[in-house]
Order: C-alpha cells, then structure tokens, then sequence
C-alpha cells in the first residue's frame, strides 16, 4: 500500500480535531496528514515558551514501512533543527538590555560627542571640551545662554562653560545659567591656559599699537600690556579676536589668544605665558541632559544648590553637616535670588527689616553612592527651604 503525506509548515489548522490531542499548540507547527486509513500518533515537542511542533509517526502494513519512517524521521529532525536555529539567531539578534556596568564602563573617546562652548574655533572653551573628548565635535555658540540651548534642543550633546579662574574669581554668570536651565552636571575640566601674545606675520611686538581680546585675558596680562604701552580693546572671545585682526590685516594690533588660534588663524606668536600669574588655571563644567550614575570607584564631586532659613547660627549648621561626615568642601558661592532679592525678618508696621536672600552654591569632595553625602544632604534640608543637586561627577585631577 503506497504512502501519501502531506507537510503543513507555520499552520494551525489540522484535519484532525485538537480535542482529541490535548491543549493547542501555538506559534509554529508541523503536521503530518496521513492519506492511508492507518493510525497516526501524535507527540508535543519544544524547548522555548510559545514555540510548539507537533512529531507525527505513523505505521503501515507493508514491505516499506521501515524505509518510509526512517526517511520520515529525518525530516522531521531536520526541521526540528532548522526551527532552533533559526529562533536562536533571531534571539541573538534582539538587542541586550543594557547594565549598570554598561553605563559606567563604557569607553567614551568622544568620537560621536557633539559639545558646544561659547566663542569660535581655537578658544580657551573648546581647548577644555577636546581635554575630556579629543575627538569630539564642537559647536561654536554666540553666548554661554546659547551653549545650553544648544544641549536642550538636541543640537549638541554635551556643552562645556568656564566656572572659575584661579585669577579672576567666580563667573558669576554661569552660576545663575545653572540655575535657569535644567542641565546636569556630569564632568569638570581644568584647563591650564596660556596666554599668548599673537599678531601677523612680520609684525614684532614693538609695532603694536593696540591689543585685543577678552577682557578677563587682558586683565590677567597687565604688567606685559603696561610695558608695551599698548590700548586695550575688549571683545566677547579671544579666539573671535584672532580671527578678526588675521581676516582684516591689521598690522599694528595684537592678540592674547591661545597657541592653537594662533594656528588656526595663521598668525604668530610673539609671546607665551604673558599671565600677571605664571599658574592660570581656569575650570569648567560638563553638562549634559542626563546625569550620570554616581560612582564609589574614584574621587567623585558634588554640586548643589540651596537657600536657607533665617535665623542665627543657620549657615554654621549647614556647613556643620558635612563637617560632622568628614566631608571637604572645595567651593561655596552665594548668589542672590533675582526673584527674590529681599527677605523681610521683621512684619511690625514701626520698622520691618529686610535682608538679602541669596542661593549658596557647594561643591564637595563626596559621590552620591556614599551614605555619607546621602546622610549629609538630609541633615541639610533641615535647614533648608531650597535644594537641588546639581550634579555628582568625576573629579578632574590632571592639568
């Protein structure tokens, strides 16, 4: 008696009643239709959730049964095995969850980072953005407001903006950015910059009439500049300045700008180092739309932001709770509220006193992973009607 079957792949639908053979198989299955009016008995297999096959053996009274369940079989078995692969390689190429180890230990060159800064190519600002990420790419902006509407509109990654100076002080602007916009802190730069006295080729230094750059440059420079006899011209960036005095050829002005605009702008450098203090370093911030996951691993850094309450003593316990943790403040700021300029102590009608409200900005030598920092800013809100972390980030120990 001649076999005839039929093989049914990816359907669900047999000529035999799936009452008679248990639960229904779902997702993939083989059935085996027998044409003979012989017995045909079924058997589930499988090994992943919502994956099932059906393996028919059947049996015939004649001289090939032997030959026509062996060649069934195999059939059967590589299909079994094709269905595995093929699943397996469909799993694998599913992407991976990622880990908290995948987040902190991945390798960030800087390659596909796009960050923005204040000023144009070859400034101070994009010296500190290429120190953390060499191969970056940089988005010049007009004005440090720019840098972080560049980050929150997706336009750059990351922006780069100068906090302090170990000359000049605070940047008392950026302070109050920090505020404004909703960024996070996630990594700190100091930059050592070189002030350079530049001008164009041919020109010596005894020929210059007037410099040009930033007035924080200029002001760092003075005993050069006061020897030189020179005027001052203040621009937003000592980078634009380089630019503007090589694309006019103004041969009786100079630049303070840094060796790479110098470069850049194809002009010569008459002077380095010309800084009042030898030691002029200037620190910046990271930050990002993010924040990142703070770590135990390495010396992190803390930024936060607050306003206290008004009473004798309350800026001494404030700064009393990290001292109780051995915690080191590096940095304290205070700002005033702009919203909020004056707070009133006294509401008698004879004479009500008012005092100024200011945001004290912290930095401090703690992650955020630590009990202690956790501990520390949870004693704080006890004397605090305002607080925000503004970021936890690697501190940069290289100069």
């Amino acid at each position: 008696m001649a076999l005839k079957t039929v093989f049914v792949l990816g359907g669900t639908n047999s000529q035999l009643g799936w009452k008679d053979l248990g639960p229904k198989p779902s997702g993939f299955a083989l059935n085996w239709v027998n044409g003979s009016e012989k017995m045909c008995k079924w058997m589930r297999f499988g090994g992943f959730p919502g994956l099932s096959a059906c393996r028919a053996i059947g049996s015939v009274e004649n001289e090939n049964t032997s030959n026509q369940g062996t060649k069934l079989q195999r059939i059967v078995d590589q299909t079994e095995n094709d269905v595995s692969r093929r699943l397996q390689k469909d799993l694998n190429s599913l992407p991976r969850p990622l880990s908290v180890s995948d987040l902190s230990g991945a390798a960030d060159d800087g390659s596909k980072v796009r960050i923005s800064f204040k000023g144009s190519a070859g400034s101070y600002s994009e010296d500190a953005a290429l120190k953390p990420y060499p191969k970056c790419e940089t988005v010049p902006c007009k004005d440090f407001e720019d840098a972080f509407k560049a980050v929150e509109l997706w336009l750059a990654d990351k922006a780069v903006l100068p906090i302090e100076n170990s000359s000049g002080g605070s940047i008392h602007r950026n302070y109050d950015l920090l505020l404004r916009h909703r960024l996070h802190i996630v990594g700190e730069v100091q930059l050592d910059c070189n002030l350079c006295l530049l001008a164009l080729p041919g020109v010596r230094a005894e020929h210059l009439k007037r410099v040009l750059s930033h007035t924080q440059a200029l002001s760092l420079s003075n005993i050069l500049l006061s020897k030189l006899g020179v005027a001052w011209e203040n621009v937003d960036d000592t980078a634009g300045a380089a630019q503007y005095v090589a694309s006019n050829g103004l041969r009786d002005a100079g630049v303070i700008a840094s060796s790479r605009a110098a470069e850049i702008y194809g002009l010569n450098i008459l002077a380095e180092r010309i800084q009042d203090d030898f030691n002029n370093i200037t620190r910046y911030l990271v930050l990002a739309r993010d924040p990142i996951i703070p770590r135990t691993n390495k010396p992190f850094k803390t930024s936060i932001v607050c306003t206290l309450e008004e009473g004798p003593g309350v800026l001494f316990k404030a700064l009393a709770v990290f001292a109780l943790r051995d915690i080191n403040l590096t940095k304290i700021e205070s700002r005033p509220q702009r919203k909020r300029p004056l707070r009133v102590v006294d509401d008698s009608n004879t004479g009500s006193a008012k005092y100024f409200d200011y945001l004290f900005y912290i930095d401090f030598e703690a992650s955020m992973a630590e009990p202690r920092a956790q501990n520390a800013l949870g004693h704080l809100q006890e004397f605090a009607t305002f607080l925000r972390v503004l970021g936890c980030y690697p501190m940069d120990t290289t100069l």
